[in-house]
């Protein structure tokens, strides 16, 4: 297939937007695997704020970054990422380039601890004062399960309103597959 999957299309546009030594947030740690990706990404003089709800989310992007020597590029919050404002510090505020959140729940873990629309779009609407001018927010939309299509149609209703003097927002999804696939809406600020 020459079209990108979803997560690799997710990296693509990371890529495209984080240089070394930037300042991203991985909004939804799960089991690191973004994390590991976006500390890669910065390199060495970047910094990546990671958050999550869960505290084996915590221990297992821990684990995952320390066993490729990146932990100390990461700062890792036991805490939901409607807080990110407060927590990242000032010094990254306007010039946070990257962020993704892979939203639903855990994979492996409690399937009723769900990400919430509320405290996704509160994290976007700070995550747009933080960022940089043509800095991306990813949100990987996960919506085979019940709240994740609640989560799905208020992301949608919600980035469909956002002002296109602000930010270009972009769906990305496969029409024709079965069992309701992950699919992509990017946030690119002006």
């Amino acid at each position: 297939m020459k079209m990108e999957r979803i997560l690799p299309f997710a990296k693509s546009l990371l890529k495209k937007a984080v240089q070394t030594g930037d300042a991203v947030v991985d909004a939804t740690l799960g089991n690191g695997h973004d994390t590991l990706f976006l500390a890669n990404l910065v390199g060495e003089t970047g910094k990546v704020f990671g958050f999550d709800i869960q505290e084996e989310a915590i221990h297992t992007s821990q684990e995952r970054l320390s066993a490729h020597g990146m932990l100390e590029r990461v700062t890792l919050f036991h805490e939901g990422h409607e807080h990110l404002s407060e927590k990242i510090p000032p010094d990254y505020h306007g010039k946070i380039t990257g962020a993704i959140f892979n939203l639903g729940y855990l994979p492996g873990s409690d399937k009723t601890i769900v990400t919430q629309p509320e405290t996704t779009v509160a994290a976007i609407e700070q995550l747009m004062e933080l960022m940089a001018p043509e800095g991306i927010i990813v949100l990987v939309i996960y919506h085979g399960h019940e709240e994740g299509a609640v989560e799905r149609d208020y992301l949608l209703q919600y980035c469909q309103k956002t002002d296109q003097k602000k930010a270009h927002v972009l769906q990305y999804q496969f029409i024709n597959q079965q069992n309701n696939p992950p699919f992509i809406v990017a946030i690119e600020k002006r």
